[in-house]
């Protein structure tokens, strides 16, 4: 049993507020790509990482699902608490389908329920100028790093039995245009279109950011990741979340991210260099960013336990 001896944050106030803007160059044109295919394919397929199942979706996607069949996948539910997802029923609502999925489990129901879900509502629809095509061409949208292209490849390896098509990585942005067809079943015959993740031009407000940031779908040095570490820690005490401490070695859980940084880098014997050329001496202290990557890495990987940051 955790004794508490500190009063913890009810609030958390980031330091500067104009740090969650990221929109590349490929983004805007990634999406204009999107809108141009449209009227090319049967189906969009919108992934989602589950931990952040409200404020990770881009609003312009909501558009999206008026024009195709449309299904909602909310990936990384092994890592998600599914058991405080209260605003299920508007997801439901936003789309025609919505599928939770493990993307690094062949045996994943949910991924088995993609395909034939998609061509179900393919076939209950009116294809327009696509009538004619024995083929199905669904596009993969969503923000980066939720999933797309790892599901694109688990499919073209489960029906296929091929090997991956569709580069990914733990870095947003791996994606950079939309790509060529990629076969990935053959009776019934197909097709997936990857796409770049593409964020909402602005981000509403700075607890969405930072959301966005602690599960990766913003790459970690635009935040900046003592930041991210900090709000991290601001939510699991808010949460009673203390499995922290036994993984970083503390003794009890603190509120002061300096405090816990520090430590966590004394116990992984992480240091940093930092030289001073007016008084020509090299001072050695801990290194606080190798620390919150640890702690950041840590929390994406679920070693605090499934979450749910909406």
């Amino acid at each position: 049993m955790i004794k508490l001896s500190t009063l913890f944050r009810d609030k958390f106030v980031p330091p500067d507020k104009n740090i969650l803007k990221w929109f590349p160059g490929h983004m805007g044109k990634g999406m204009k790509q999107i809108e141009q295919k449209l009227k090319n394919v049967d189906c969009l397929v919108e992934v989602h990482d589950a931990r952040i199942p409200i404020s990770g979706r881009n609003i312009k996607f909501n558009y999206f699902s008026k024009v195709k069949p449309h299904i909602l996948v909310y990936n990384k539910k092994d890592l998600a608490d599914l058991n405080k997802i209260g605003e299920l029923q508007k997801l439901k609502e936003s789309a025609n389908q919505v599928i939770f999925t493990n993307c690094k489990d062949q045996s994943c129901r949910g991924v088995k329920r993609v395909i034939p879900s998609s061509v179900e509502l393919i076939s209950k629809s009116d294809r327009y100028n696509r009538s004619e095509k024995n083929e199905y061409l669904i596009m993969i949208i969503g923000v980066p790093n939720v999933g797309k292209s790892s599901l694109i490849n688990i499919l073209r390896n489960k029906y296929l039995n091929k090997a991956n098509a569709s580069p990914v990585g733990a870095i947003a942005g791996i994606t950079k245009s939309i790509m060529t067809k990629i076969k990935v079943c053959q009776k019934p015959l197909v097709y997936l279109l990857d796409t770049p993740g593409i964020l909402n031009p602005s981000i509403r407000d700075w607890e969405e950011g930072l959301k966005l940031a602690s599960v990766s779908t913003m790459q970690d040095h635009l935040v900046g990741p003592q930041i991210i570490a900090d709000f991290l820690l601001f939510w699991l005490n808010k949460n009673n979340n203390f499995s922290y401490v036994n993984y970083l070695g503390l003794r009890e859980p603190s509120d002061v991210i300096t405090e816990v940084l520090t430590l966590t880098a004394v116990n992984l014997n992480k240091t940093v260099k930092i030289r001073s050329v007016e008084q020509g001496y090299i001072k050695v202290q801990p290194d606080l960013d190798a620390a919150a990557y640890h702690f950041i890495s840590a929390f994406r990987r679920g070693e605090f336990g499934k979450v749910m940051l909406d």
